[in-house]
């Protein structure tokens, strides 16, 4: 799996939600709306996720492997270190 496009969108508030992401994957599936997050121990992406009806959150999309996730979050905050 290669990460071939990442687009990282700033959001201008206070708080620990800092920005949405968009990444294509091998020039042929886009994943949207990861989130850089702030968080108790340094910047994360979270996954798109949808809220329940029972007020839980459930990730849309996420990876399957550890391997994946770092890929995938490692490429997100590269982008996102570059645009602040």
């Amino acid at each position: 799996m290669k990460i071939t496009e990442v687009k990282v969108r700033k959001i201008e508030r206070d708080g620990k939600f800092l920005a949405y992401a968009t990444i294509t994957i091998d020039d042929c599936f886009v994943v949207k709306d990861l989130k850089v997050v702030k968080g108790k121990n340094g910047l994360f992406v979270a996954m798109p996720s949808r809220k329940k009806s029972d007020g839980e959150y459930i990730d849309i999309a996420h990876p399957i492997t550890s391997e994946a996730r770092e890929l995938i979050q490692r490429a997100v905050l590269e982008e996102y270190k570059s645009i602040v």
